[in-house]
């Protein structure tokens, strides 16, 4: 039986709630995955944890304390089987050392306000978007991997009302890491034929592509101007099966004491990169880091 509630902690008090999925709007996502922490609840959380990198520290944190509790962030594209797959490729050796990343979260027109509106609360293109595909990038060069600089650029050509937020419709973003592997990151907001995430990864004997050519089926459409293939027009359209997955996975860590696909600390430190990114496209500053992923001021990186 389904029972709604119009306040959070209210409903947290309900006896029978073990676990919550927290989905609102991104700059509430934090505060209400500590509050259902704090109460002892399962917490499966939508990507980004926050929009600001010490908030979302603040999830890690008060995890941290409950290891009866499982929190985990909702990055949709690791439960996706092409990239299960891609990813199983690369960890076998299957095109040697992976050295170029290269990912893009491209989401379809709309002839409305809505990515204005959402840019609102949804911390910029790259906190937003391009976090999916930074968090790929961790995932296929290894979560240990460290950041040697990001440079963020993007322009505004479909939603002039973008500009009032100091967000764009369309973002290029360049991460450099230490041990020679780079990572290239386009977002859009403008696509006009449907849905197209694609990632191609460049290794030193070979490149892996996942859904370079996007086709929801294997049907042609033959026509007299020529031959289309039908895609995906939304998110939920390409990765429907992924977020099933990523929910039944959850699930059974929960019931089962399992343990949950990748850490928590993972998302903290793509938004890392994703705050970077769009603190680059605002400035038009490249950012440097030393070894250690400490920020170097721009002074010294200079020298």
């Amino acid at each position: 039986m389904w029972r709604f509630y119009s306040d959070f902690d209210e409903m947290l008090k309900h006896p029978g709630i073990e676990a919550v999925i927290v989905a609102g709007i991104t700059t509430e996502h934090a505060t209400q995955s500590i509050k259902a922490i704090e109460a002892g609840k399962h917490v499966m959380c939508e990507k980004p944890l926050s929009t600001s990198v010490e908030i979302s520290q603040a999830v890690l944190d008060a995890a941290a304390k409950r290891p009866d509790v499982k929190v985990m962030c909702g990055f949709s594209r690791r439960f996706d089987a092409s990239y299960r797959r891609a990813f199983a490729k690369t960890a076998k050796g299957d095109i040697g050392t992976p050295t170029i990343f290269r990912s893009q979260t491209c989401d379809k027109f709309r002839d409305d306000d809505y990515f204005v509106n959402y840019a609102k609360t949804s911390g910029g293109i790259f906190v937003d978007a391009s976090v999916h595909d930074i968090d790929l990038a961790l995932w296929f060069f290894g979560s240990d991997s460290v950041v040697k600089s990001v440079v963020g650029f993007g322009t505004v050509s479909r939603y002039p009302g973008l500009k009032q937020y100091d967000d764009v419709d369309n973002a290029v973003g360049v991460v450099e890491f230490y041990g020679g592997k780079i990572a290239y990151f386009y977002a859009s907001r403008m696509m006009v034929a449907g849905q197209h995430d694609t990632t191609e990864l460049i290794g030193t004997h070979g490149k892996l592509t996942i859904n370079a050519n996007p086709a929801i089926d294997l049907v042609e459409i033959h026509e007299p101007n020529g031959i289309r293939k039908e895609i995906a027009q939304t998110y939920w359209d390409r990765f429907q099966p992924a977020f099933v997955c990523e929910s039944n996975e959850f699930t059974a860590a929960c019931l089962d004491n399992g343990e949950l696909p990748f850490e928590l600390a993972n998302a903290v430190k793509a938004l890392k990169i994703g705050s970077a990114l769009q603190e680059s496209l605002r400035t038009g500053e490249k950012i440097f880091y030393d070894e250690q992923g400490n920020r170097i001021v721009k002074e010294k990186a200079r020298l």
